[in-house]
């Protein structure tokens, strides 16, 4: 045999074991790094138009909203309404005791009578020294009375006259107090201001009130208005009569409204002002004192690339709000057919890049630093904080993003409870 064939064939040999086991050793380290990279989620972001909103907290209150107080101290004696009952301006709703402001009445009217009559004993006397006056002038102007005692005279009708005055005076105080005993007797009788449905009662037979125990509150639910707080950079941009988007997370309902009116003044410390949103409410969704979720539509934004609002991510180390992007230069990322591909890709290169927010919807955000074909990372933010530079990445679509946002605290309590009364029945079919 040659030898020099012999020598290429004994190298040859000798490098096959190599060859295999590096083979082997690469897979099992490709394996080896698969198994030690995080799983997360990504989307492919898109660019177009977002449609500018603002959200807003906003309070709920009935048309004519308003609490009942009573006028004066004292005992109730009857409480002749209840939370729910409708009722009209007017309507007796809770009596207090009226012992007291009777007695007072009464003695105001006497007060009165007494003043009356000394109104005609000073006119009386006022009379007399009248006469007196005249029968001393024509004395006098016979020389058969002194000037003195004229004089006299003179100054005692003046006196009367001043008697009578404040005698008048006294008997239009004691008038006065009349009416105010009158006033604080009907005061004893509380009455509906408003036409509307009575809540939150607050009134019990012996309970003693003063003028500052709310009653009842009144209103008309089936006519709400909305309030809310807006900064002094939003009234720049939103106005009356644009269009907004009422939701409440306790009923699950949404409704549409108009901004009705927006208070022209600033509060001097807070610098902020009130909105407010007038609705029907017939069927009683919204109720007054619950809060509100408010959408405001004010506009379109540029065109700006778009992600998913839980792919925007604060970074604690950096400071920074931004984005984790998967690197395009690792495995493709794609979507099998229209339904996206469930199975895991990876692992690829991952990073955190800072951006801008344009505009900034419910769901949605228009944002600008990243390329308008990148896959962005929505759900697995915190498992790449420990250094993690590559990552097995989910492709999901967007309507799976979506309809994770919309899901509610209470949906999840719902799913969670439903799970453990699940576990619980199989738990007991297995005993």
């Amino acid at each position: 045999m040659n030898p020099r064939l012999l020598i290429i064939t004994i190298i040859a040999l000798l490098a096959m074991p190599g060859l295999v086991g590096c083979s082997e050793e690469e897979e099992q380290t490709r394996s080896n790094r698969s198994n030690r990279a995080p799983t997360v989620e990504a989307v492919q972001v898109i660019t177009g138009n977002l449609p500018l909103e603002e959200t807003l907290t906003g309070s709920v209150r009935a048309r004519n909203q308003t609490d009942i107080y009573p006028q004066i101290s004292a005992p109730i004696v009857a409480v002749l309404a209840n939370n729910g009952d409708t009722v009209s301006e007017g309507d007796v709703l809770v009596r207090l005791r009226d012992v007291e402001a009777r007695e007072r009445l009464r003695q105001a009217e006497a007060g009165y009578e007494i003043a009356r009559a000394q109104v005609r004993q000073a006119e009386a006397d006022l009379t007399r020294k009248k006469v007196t006056l005249d029968r001393t002038q024509q004395l006098r102007t016979r020389d058969l009375e002194t000037q003195a005692e004229l004089d006299n005279i003179k100054a005692e009708v003046e006196a009367a006259e001043a008697t009578l005055d404040l005698n008048i005076a006294r008997k239009n105080q004691a008038r006065s107090i009349i009416d105010e005993r009158q006033n604080e007797l009907e005061n004893t009788v509380i009455r509906a201001p408003v036409d509307g449905i009575l809540g939150l009662r607050n009134a019990e037979v012996g309970q003693q009130v003063s003028t500052s125990t709310r009653l009842f509150q009144i209103g008309d639910p089936g006519s709400i208005r909305i309030e809310m707080v807006l900064t002094e950079a939003m009234t720049g941009y939103i106005l009356p009569g644009q269009q907004a988007v009422i939701s409440s997370s306790v009923s699950g309902m949404s409704m549409d409204g108009t901004i009705t009116r927006i208070s022209p003044f600033l509060n001097p410390i807070t610098h902020t002002t009130t909105a407010e949103i007038e609705v029907s409410n017939p069927d009683r969704f919204l109720r007054p004192g619950m809060f509100v979720t408010v959408t405001v539509k004010y506009g379109e934004s540029e065109q700006a690339i778009l992600v998913p609002n839980n792919a925007i991510f604060y970074h604690p180390e950096f400071g920074e709000q931004g984005i984790f992007i998967a690197e395009s230069s690792g495995p493709e990322l794609s979507f099998e057919g229209e339904a996206p591909a469930r199975e895991l890709t990876g692992p690829v290169a991952v990073r955190f890049v800072p951006i801008d927010v344009v505009a900034r919807g419910r769901q949605i955000s228009g944002i600008a630093g990243i390329p308008n074909d990148a896959w962005v990372i929505t759900l697995g933010h915190n498992l790449l904080l420990r250094g993690e530079s590559e990552a097995n990445v989910r492709p999901v679509d967007w309507d799976h993003i979506l309809n994770l946002q919309q899901i509610q605290s209470r949906d999840l309590f719902d799913i969670i409870r439903e799970k453990m009364a699940t576990r619980a029945r199989n738990n007991n079919s297995g005993a």
